[in-house]
């Protein structure tokens, strides 16, 4: 359903917003056995320098698998390959409040994927680890044959040394991860413009299908404590938000993950009672930001946990129209199309929330989220006090759809507080068939995102699912203003 959720952007100009995309799951589950469900490790779990420290704290969805369980390797726990066929269908919504540049969404698209996760011991110590997409997709505003049928997502790829024990040193494109909750992580500072074609609006599945960045990072893992040093160089200039039909077909990326230095230092310390809480500190160009992720166990079914960080920064509105101005997208002398501050401020990120799981293998997750730089009550009423009557063609309503495209490439809440809802549900029903669902709530006007899927697993080869995303909400609301309304998809998936 992301993608095309914003597609009303997409008319701003050739490069002006990576529109939402949908499937049913960007890491699409394995066939399941007819035994219990696989614990499938996650990527890299051999090696504990390419583990996400914060992922092992996350709320399990069952006794025995994790939250966002992993597909199956054939071969080891670190490698996974997959073919998987998507036919989406989508509709549009009549009355826009605001005018989108983009007339019309594509009603159908057709993707196909071939998916590539695997490492390789290259002596004793020393491991090389490659995650890769190629993907070639179908829709009607994109042209074929040309360059856009054709993408490759180069995620991952590189050398991992243990040069002694319990000390691990990484160098080349890495997905790090960072953070407790699952709807919305403050601290996971590696997210932005990471997701090219995104695939599923699920944000714990594009917290793992997205690009890395090239950094060198090293780690150690002691007894009870934890710490991790990760520098990531610049590489490349900024480059605007894309669409989705100027996507580079064979291109690394490095613009959107390399731009700017970045480094990040954290460390973890068990103070007892299954109680660990984290602290970190990242800096990206000339701005700083502090974080703290803490979890603590409530018996054998329920983790609380909380997730905050905060830094200096200007708003949303202000944020995106000044990467606007320096990407080229907007004019450099473009005002804002409604009321912004250009002070920069101390603001607050913070995810709070709870697992429980049931004895019948379902995981519930609640969460509140608070993005202190979104949207405030009297930005909305601006925001569609200025669209409203303007033409999609108009510099104005392009600009509006701008602030909302920055906010998707940052993957950052648009709305100041929102409520979070996520349900997984193995052997749901019958045994091997799995749903999943989740519903995300602005708290301002009550609009809504929900999306469910559900897969069965054929055999240990196959996999079929279908899924539903829709936007939910008045004309003048969050998501009851964007241009696709729902969204369904049918696929079937083959690993080898």
């Amino acid at each position: 359903m992301i993608r095309h959720l914003f597609a009303a952007a997409l008319a701003l100009s050739p490069s002006c917003l990576a529109p939402r995309a949908f499937s049913a799951d960007a890491e699409p589950q394995p066939p399941r056995t007819a035994t219990a469900p696989p614990q499938a490790a996650p990527p890299n779990a051999s090696q504990p320098s390419q583990q996400d420290s914060d992922l092992d704290r996350l709320p399990p969805s069952s006794p025995e698998t994790s939250a966002d369980p992993k597909p199956a390797a054939t071969k080891g726990a670190n490698q996974r390959i997959y073919v998987e066929d998507a036919f989406i269908l989508s509709s549009e919504r009549d009355g826009l409040a605001v005018p989108s540049p983009q007339l019309t969404a594509p009603s159908w698209q057709e993707r196909l994927f071939l998916d590539l996760r695997k490492q390789w011991n290259l002596a004793e110590g020393l491991n090389f680890t490659l995650s890769d997409r190629f993907n070639f997709r179908a829709e009607p505003d994109v042209t074929f044959p040309s360059g856009e049928n054709f993408l490759n997502e180069f995620r991952e790829g590189y050398l991992s040394w243990e040069p002694r024990d319990r000390l691990y040193l990484d160098v080349g494109r890495i997905n790090l991860r960072s953070g407790a909750a699952l709807g919305f992580n403050p601290t996971d500072f590696f997210k932005t413009r990471a997701v090219i074609e995104p695939l599923s609006a699920d944000p714990s599945v594009l917290r793992e299908d997205r690009l890395g960045a090239f950094m060198i990072q090293g780690q150690y893992i002691g007894q009870g404590r934890t710490l991790l040093i990760a520098i990531a160089p610049p590489l490349a200039h900024t480059t605007p938000i894309y669409s989705n039909t100027n996507l580079p077909s064979i291109n690394p990326a490095f613009g959107r993950t390399n731009d700017h230095t970045r480094l990040l230092v954290k460390g973890s310390a068990n103070l007892g009672s299954d109680f660990s809480p984290e602290l970190l500190f990242y800096r990206e160009g000339n701005r700083n930001k502090v974080g703290a992720n803490l979890t603590r166990r409530f018996g054998q079914r329920v983790i609380a946990y909380a997730e905050w960080a905060g830094g200096n920064r200007s708003n949303l509105v202000e944020e995106a129209l000044r990467f606007g101005r320096e990407t080229g997208t907007l004019p450099d002398n473009a005002p804002s199309p409604i009321p912004a501050d250009p002070t920069v401020h101390f603001f607050n990120d913070l995810s709070t929330g709870a697992s429980y799981t049931t004895s019948t293998k379902i995981t519930f997750n609640l969460e509140y989220h608070f993005h202190q730089a979104g949207f405030s009550a009297s930005d909305w009423r601006s925001w569609f006090d200025t669209g409203q009557g303007q033409p999609g063609s108009s510099p104005t309503a392009r600009e509006l759809w701008y602030i909302r495209a920055y906010a998707l490439d940052q993957q950052e809440p648009i709305a100041k507080n929102s409520v979070f809802l996520r349900a997984d549900w193995i052997d749901a029903f019958i045994p091997h068939f799995e749903l999943t669902g989740f519903i995300n709530t602005d708290m301002h006007d009550g609009s809504s995102l929900f999306q469910i899927a559900a897969d069965y697993y054929l055999s240990n080869a196959w996999t079929v699912g279908a899924q539903v995303s829709a936007d939910v909400g008045g004309r003048r609301s969050d998501f009851g203003s964007l241009p696709q309304s729902t969204a369904i998809l049918f696929k079937v998936a083959r690993y080898f």
